[in-house]
């Protein structure tokens, strides 16, 4: 259906009026499986809203006669004809009662789902989400799917159901209606069902247009999102200050708008005139059978009251045909939106996880062998032909300009992304056959561009480690690990204080302070046998840095480390060294095998220590 839409003609109106009911079993078994009681009291409440108004319009006619016969009869019979009036008053009163109760129980199972639905079908997306790689958050063309997605899934599936619903309810009023009318004139019948398709077709065509033009502009949401966050969030505000950014950018999103209000209000624009002048043909034909019916009842055909009647019902009818055609046109646009959230729920995600949970040769360590791995849509290789070898317990510094591959390599070993060519393996296991949930518990990892959690003090610690996340002591240790407790005695709250400025009473850290955060964060996976660092110190101080490193050989005994750094002084204590240079690896050793190579390295560590003479 998505390809139908993006790549073609819109279907003709015949497939559009089946296509409607393609996510209505979909959108029906959320709704379902969301609260099946609210679902049936809706069904039910529809039902009644469907039957009683024309039952209520016949009892109308029925009263009106009642009154008129009063007027023409003797004492007695009038005296019958006033019991009648009062008995279609109160019958009437309590049609209306109950049909009242009726919509009232089904505007509030409507409200109570909207909640219910809306946190469900979030939460379903967020799953999908969980089991998403790496790479489709990188990919634009894929958040798209999740933007739109997430934009009005949430409510569509209750709105379809809805609709649903509204559909069946005016057309088993339609064929109650039908019946009396019926009585009258079958052409009645036919002009009250043919009066209402051009506005339908001018709505279809329309709902499809709307629905693309909204699609399409995924990007340019997207685009205003962001420079919203930039312009109002505290990471961003800094830099839109002092490079005077907030002019520029607020011009950009009032350009997005308006490009998109043109377009908006040109659709609206043609959608009213082709609505009104397709409504006046409706409206016409209510005329024309008014003039009928009264025409009817000069000539003795039918009695006044049935005259009321059959006004009231061609009244009712004419509504009720328009409000199904409304609910289809609205269906259908409904399962064009609701076709964004199933594109993405369904999407194939290939299976991460092998079934391995046990390495054969723990004393291989990790191996790499001839891995060359490029970003989807590159060219150019981020890793090519890399064969690398760390045994348990060595550490392994990696040194490299940016772009070298760095990062990269480490993505690859935490099975973030899988390898174009080449084979990774863990304790003998090639990666992919090692379960990913015990892969991961295997590796403490800190990127440079490390996460600040508003989360108290003590869970920002903790969930380098969510199974210990409530273990004080555990925290405490990784803190003082990680050289964060000089502060964190020093805050309000010490571990209980809450970070960062998004809530009530939050602190913020410095850049120093936040990385020494994260470095207890990895310290706190004592379990892991691979220890993964990241740029870990680029925001401490040299004094902070030494203290860290110099019993960092004893926080890794006995598991392997993994460092990157552009810093010498950190780099130079590792067991192994290796030079990356466009994805290669271009030099290997230890530290003083390096110097004596008088290579790459060598120049660099050279530079770097001219900088501190």
């Amino acid at each position: 259906m998505i390809d139908q839409v993006n790549n073609q003609e819109p279907p003709s109106s015949v497939r559009k009026f089946f296509s409607v009911f393609q996510y209505s079993r979909v959108a029906l078994e959320i709704v379902w499986s969301t609260s099946a009681a609210l679902t049936m009291a809706m069904a039910f409440s529809t039902l009644v809203s469907g039957v009683l108004p024309a039952a209520i319009a016949s009892v109308g006619g029925l009263f009106v006669d009642a009154v008129a016969s009063a007027f023409q009869q003797d004492s007695a019979a009038a005296e019958q004809a006033r019991d009648d009036v009062l008995f279609y008053v109160f019958l009437e009163l309590g049609l209306v009662v109950f049909m009242t109760g009726a919509q009232r129980l089904n505007t509030i199972c409507q409200s109570i789902l909207r909640v219910l639905l809306g946190n469900k079908i979030n939460v379903m997306i967020l799953e999908k989400a969980l089991t998403l790689e790496l790479a489709h958050f990188e990919d634009a063309e894929y958040y798209d799917k999740l933007v739109r997605a997430r934009r009005e899934a949430s409510s569509r599936p209750l709105s379809l159901v809805i609709k649903t619903f509204d559909l069946l309810r005016d057309l088993i009023a339609l064929i109650t209606i039908g019946i009396f009318l019926f009585q009258f004139s079958v052409w009645a019948v036919a002009l009250l069902a043919i009066a209402g398709i051009p506005a339908f077709l001018a709505e279809a065509k329309f709902s499809g247009e709307a629905f693309r033009i909204h699609r399409r502009r995924s990007a340019e949401r997207r685009m205003q999102i962001y420079l919203e966050m930039v312009l109002t969030r505290e990471d961003g505000v800094k830099e839109v200050k002092l490079l005077q950014l907030g002019k520029l950018f607020l011009k950009r999103y009032v350009d997005i708008f308006r490009s998109m209000y043109k377009e908006d209000r040109n659709l609206v624009l043609r959608r009213g005139f082709w609505g009104y002048v397709l409504g006046l043909l409706a409206s016409s034909a209510f005329y024309f059978a008014y003039g009928w019916v009264g025409f009817a009842t000069i000539a003795g055909a039918i009695t006044i009251g049935q005259m009321t009647m059959y006004i009231a019902q061609f009244r009712l009818g004419q509504n009720a045909v328009t409000n199904s055609l409304t609910a289809i046109n609205g269906m259908y646009e409904d399962n064009l939106y609701l076709s964004n959230l199933t594109e993405y729920l369904e999407h194939k995600v290939p299976e991460q996880t092998g079934t391995e949970t046990l390495g054969f040769d723990r004393d291989d360590g990790i191996r790499f062998e001839d891995v060359s791995f490029s970003y989807p849509g590159s060219e150019i290789p981020a890793l090519n032909k890399v064969s690398l070898h760390i045994k348990p317990g060595e550490s392994l510094a990696i040194v490299g300009e940016n772009g070298s591959g760095k990062t990269t390599l480490i993505k690859l070993l935490t099975r973030l992304y899988s390898p174009s060519k080449g084979r990774i393996f863990l304790e003998g296991l090639e990666l992919k056959e090692w379960d990913i949930e015990t892969l991961r518990q295997k590796i403490g990892v800190i990127f440079q561009d490390f996460a600040r959690y508003q989360l108290i003090v003590g869970e920002n610690i903790g969930i380098g480690d969510v199974d210990e996340i409530e273990k004080d002591p555990l925290i405490e240790e990784a803190a003082k690990k990680g050289m964060a407790d000089v502060f964190v005695r020093d805050l309000p709250r010490s571990y209980k204080t809450q970070l960062g400025t998004w809530f009530k009473d939050g602190k913020e850290l410095s850049g120093g302070q936040w990385q020494k955060i994260a470095l207890s964060r990895a310290f706190m996976r004592s379990k892991a046998d691979i220890l993964i660092l990241d740029e870990p110190t680029a925001a401490i101080d040299a004094k902070a840095e030494a203290e860290i490193f110099s019993h960092f050989g004893d926080l890794t005994d006995n598991k392997i480390s993994i460092i990157i750094s552009h810093r010498f002084s950190t780099v130079r204590r590792a067991d192994h060294i290796i030079v990356l240079e466009k994805g290669e690896i271009q030099e290997e050793g230890s530290h003083s095998e390096l110097l004596d190579k008088e290579g790459h390295y060598a120049t660099l560590f050279r530079l770097q220590a001219q900088g501190y003479q």
